[in-house]
């Protein structure tokens, strides 16, 4: 490399090698010029024309160099304005690459802080539903554990059948943990007129016996289990018929509410005939649907029958508003007839001072001059009556 007027070149450009050959011819010309000094003078004189003719040359490249050295140096300058016009397009794109990066990064970085609100919206909404899981959870483990215990399932049925009956039957229509005539304590007691008399509703199921027909896998389980529940169910009908018909104290039949509506689907699409068995003892099996439903007809019932009770008393005050019509009648009649009479009284009255109007007119305009003077009696009229 070598380095001219600020530039640097190769060795190999062309701005190297053409003044390089002007100086290596220089110099073989001036070799030649001292061995011609050394051979003699007879060569002298083609010598120094010679050596004229490179002088000229020589001259001329001198004058090409300076003219190269213009070039080179327009050269460089037009390079350095190229250079420093590339270097402010690049330092202009720059900027607009650096501008529309920051307000790129400016826009993901508000849309990530969005976003980030929204997930952790979203988040606490999963961390609530979670809650709520894990109390139903709960819930539904305490469920399981009432139900698992004989005891706590008929306290639990016993609630429901009590909030069934508590939105379906006027408050004075039934006893909660009757005792009957035979000590046994009914779950609840319907107070029916005669017939059909008081009825018993009991909240007990067999759960033990439909879990097991649900947990049985196999022809030979589920045979054994279906057997179980039919023989649960069973005497669970004949408990009640014994316990809660009583002849002379309650209904000639009792509700068996089962809180369960898929042990009473179970029951009716698996075991007519156990539901058949249920109508031949007299116990009505119930879900709380149709206990609802039942319990209304009921309502109605007793509705029909108090109503019939108190028929006496409402023939009484029908006889006793139809007096008070007839005395109201009378007396509107005699207001009107004083109505009349005030009416005839008040025209009367009209006719009387209309007249009394009249005569003192007349005397207002009487001449009383006229009563000096003698004249003839008037003749007599006779009096009208007034």
């Amino acid at each position: 490399m070598i380095t001219l007027f600020g530039q640097s070149y190769r060795w190999s450009d062309p701005e190297v090698l053409v003044p390089g050959g002007a100086v290596l011819l220089l110099l073989l010309v001036l070799g030649l010029i001292l061995r011609a000094v050394l051979r003699g003078s007879r060569a002298s004189e083609p010598l120094l024309h010679e050596l004229g003719w490179l002088s000229q040359q020589v001259q001329a490249l001198s004058n090409g160099q300076q003219q190269l050295a213009g070039g080179l140096t327009h050269v460089s300058e037009a390079q350095a304005q190229a250079q420093k016009a590339l270097l402010g397009h690049l330092e202009a794109r720059l900027a607009e690459v650096s501008r529309a990066m920051g307000e790129h990064l400016q826009g993901s970085s508000t849309r990530t802080a969005h976003s980030l609100g929204e997930l952790r919206q979203r988040l606490e909404t999963i961390d609530k539903a979670q809650a709520n899981i894990e109390k139903l959870s709960g819930n539904v483990l305490s469920l399981q554990d009432i139900l698992s215990n004989k005891q706590l399932r008929g306290a639990f049925g016993e609630i429901q059948l009590h909030d069934i009956v508590q939105k379906a039957m006027p408050a004075d229509a039934y006893t909660m943990q009757a005792t009957l005539s035979n000590g046994r304590r009914a779950d609840c007691l319907i107070h029916l007129p005669n017939p059909p008399g008081p009825i018993v509703i009991d909240a007990k199921f067999p759960l033990e016996a439909y879990e097991a027909l649900q947990r049985a896998n196999g022809a030979r389980e589920q045979a054994e289990a279906q057997q179980f529940f039919r023989t649960s169910v069973r005497n669970h009908l004949r408990a009640i018929a014994e316990k809660y018909i009583l002849e002379g104290e309650t209904a000639d039949g009792a509700l068996m509410f089962l809180p369960s509506e898929a042990v009473y689907a179970e029951l009716h699409s698996n075991f007519a005939d156990l539901v058949r068995e249920g109508f031949a003892a007299r116990v009505w099996i119930v879900s709380p649907t149709t206990c609802m439903a039942t319990l209304n007809t009921m309502r109605a019932i007793l509705k029909d029958a108090r109503m019939r009770a108190q028929a006496g008393a409402i023939r009484k005050e029908l006889s006793a508003l139809y007096a008070d019509v007839d005395r109201l009648t009378e007396r509107v009649g005699n207001l009107d007839r004083h109505f009349g009479q005030a009416a005839k009284d008040i025209e009367e009255i009209k006719t009387s001072a209309e007249k009394a109007g009249k005569r003192a007119r007349r005397l207002d305009n009487f001449d009383f001059e006229e009563l000096a003077q003698p004249e003839a009696p008037p003749p007599l009229v006779p009096k009208v009556a007034e």
